[in-house]
């Protein structure tokens, strides 16, 4: 027998060994899978499959959860859009970045940072996007392809809104989010555009085959505020039915510490409730979730329908829960399970090499877990190397058995560093920068109304979680003063200078110079007296502390007026102009 007969024989015998492999399992373990990442933009817990309110319309955020894994007990790393987003994004804790606020800018803080879809570019993926995945703007540089245009730096498509707004609540002063309204509108979905834009985009990537796997994200705005969208979904909520949100209760703040009681009550939900519109927000805050829903059902479809079905791996999230009352509150902000407690979803197909099986349809876990974790579980699920800066937890453990031990809690942090929340299985205790703290037990008090700090029954568990928390802080670094809003430069003499209506907490304003001569500043009281606060040499900047609805007014060296600024709601900068740019 020829070397050349037993070479050929051996051949023969591996072909005939090879044709007896399923073709499917040879496709799924020669390619990675695929990543749908879904995002929808501050939901709390209000989906049908985590029962937060009773009326709440979610079948297709229902259906998904029913084909995968649900986590019960999930939760942010941050109750703001910025520092929640950027820890997912990157996979790094606010305690560790330094970046705890919406007012930060990611990439003055994490200037090198990769963020998830370049780490899969790097590794071999085609990574797109569209909507909002970071805070209001995209990273070109993270993203193969994204719609809006990456380079314009925009995540949001064309979106109806009202001519005329406000349209259902009054803006009560400067303090107030602009945002901060509802409504119906007279439009259909495709006329409404916005996240049915998204959608769309999205589900023409779903239907395509692909050379190499995909990272596909997908950012639904809705529910974020404006609560505005097509009146059929309103519809889906008589106002005349509108139940308020199980977890209020009128008397929930005389139990809390002192930091807890300066964080509990807004002037929002006064406002609101000054103006009988508690059921109407309520009822605009359902109607974006149904919405919201919608366009996670659409992207569903496309991808249930295409060819990228059976190797993709979806993950559904939402950045931070929401107040509509509980604790006396409205937004965010808050170290309370309804701020931080978020739906996530995880499905996975059959045929992942370290998920054989996939994920078992329809099974709940209810161990404390964070969106921190969703960089190290999806780098693993697809077999790429750890990102050794992850700061998280992969959930594969979780996702193999959802009852496995699991010895970690989940942390929030809040925008002061020191300031935190954590979860166990059934506890929650917060702890405030001052030393003030809350413990809750969620097994017999979900809504945590009794807060048992005080408790000397409890003072075990109290000693308990003080050590599992984080014993350090990055310092909050402060956004550049290039990266600051602008306010409107508004010059003298071509409308009436505006009273003076400071409210609100303090806030900073940063004056750039760009006169060729030095000018006087002043801020305006109530009466319209002026209070000098110096002046600015030409080419100067200066920091002063003010408030919302406080006018500056800048002169020149006669005391002349030359324009003036109107504070907004945060901390901004005021270009003084040259007369040439006025």
């Amino acid at each position: 027998m020829n070397d050349s007969w037993k070479y050929s024989k051996i051949m023969w015998m591996v072909l005939l060994l090879l044709s007896t492999v399923p073709l499917k399992a040879l496709t799924v373990t020669t390619r990675r899978p695929n990543i749908l990442f879904i995002s929808v933009d501050d939901l709390n817990d209000w989906a049908g499959c985590l029962r937060g309110h009773p009326q709440v319309r979610t079948p297709n955020i229902d259906h998904l959860a029913a084909s995968g894994m649900l986590f019960t007990n999930a939760h942010c790393a941050a109750p703001s859009c910025n520092p929640s987003r950027t820890a997912i994004m990157t996979g790094i804790s606010p305690h560790i970045s330094g970046l705890y606020e919406n007012s930060q800018k990611m990439r003055e803080i994490l200037p090198d940072a990769v963020l998830l879809p370049k780490y899969f570019v790097n590794h071999g993926y085609w990574a797109g996007g569209s909507g909002k995945i970071l805070h209001y703007f995209i990273d070109a540089q993270s993203w193969d392809e994204y719609y809006p245009a990456k380079e314009t730096e925009d995540p949001f498509p064309r979106t109806l809104y009202p001519e005329k707004r406000p349209v259902s609540l009054p803006r009560g002063g400067p303090w107030q989010y602009v945002e901060t309204d509802w409504g119906p509108l007279n439009a259909t979905d495709e006329e409404f555009g916005g996240d049915w834009l998204v959608s769309k985009w999205v589900g023409e990537q779903l239907r395509k085959k692909h050379d190499k796997p995909f990272f596909l994200a997908c950012g639904i705005y809705r529910p974020h505020e404006p609560w505005f969208v097509p009146k059929k979904y309103f519809d889906l909520f008589p106002i005349e039915d509108i139940q308020l949100p199980p977890g209020y209760r009128a008397d929930d703040l005389e139990d809390l510490p002192s930091a807890g009681r300066k964080l509990g009550p807004n002037r929002y939900f006064a406002h609101i409730r000054a103006h009988k519109q508690w059921k109407q927000a309520i009822q605009g805050y359902l109607a974006s979730i149904a919405f919201a829903d919608a366009m996670v059902g659409r992207v569903m479809d496309v991808l249930e329908n295409g060819p990228n079905r059976s190797n993709t791996i979806v993950v559904l999230w939402s950045d931070h829960g929401w107040h509509l009352g509980e604790k006396q509150h409205w937004q965010k902000f808050t170290a309370w399970r309804v701020c931080t407690r978020i739906p996530l979803i995880v499905r996975v197909p059959a045929g992942i090499p370290c998920l054989p099986q996939g994920t078992q349809a329809g099974t709940t876990c209810a161990k404390p877990v964070n969106l921190l974790s969703l960089f190290p579980t999806l780098t693993e699920l697809a077999g790429l190397p750890h990102k050794a800066d992850n700061d998280g937890p992969s959930l594969v453990p979780l996702l193999r058995q959802p009852r496995a031990d699991w010895p970690h809690v989940s942390i929030t942090y809040l925008s002061k560093p020191g300031s935190y929340g954590l979860s166990t299985e059934h506890w929650r205790y917060i702890h405030y920068a001052n030393g003030d703290e809350e413990l809750y037990d969620c097994q017999t008090d979900p809504y945590e109304w009794n807060n048992l700090a005080d408790s000397a029954d409890h003072a075990g568990k109290l000693q308990e979680f003080r050590a599992l928390g984080p014993r350090t802080f990055a310092p909050r670094v402060p956004p550049k003063d290039e990266s600051l809003p602008k306010l409107k430069w508004c010059p003298a003499g071509r409308s009436p200078m505006p009273v003076s209506q400071p409210d609100g907490p303090t806030c900073d304003i940063v004056l750039f110079n760009q006169r060729k001569d030095q000018v006087n500043i002043y801020v305006m009281d109530p009466d319209a007296n002026r209070k000098s606060r110096g002046s600015i040499p030409t080419g100067w900047r200066i920091h002063r502390s003010t408030q919302p609805g406080s006018v500056w007014l800048i002169t020149d060296l006669t005391d002349e007026p030359l324009g003036y600024f109107v504070v907004g709601d945060r901390t901004a900068r005021g270009i003084i102009p040259s007369p040439s740019d006025e």
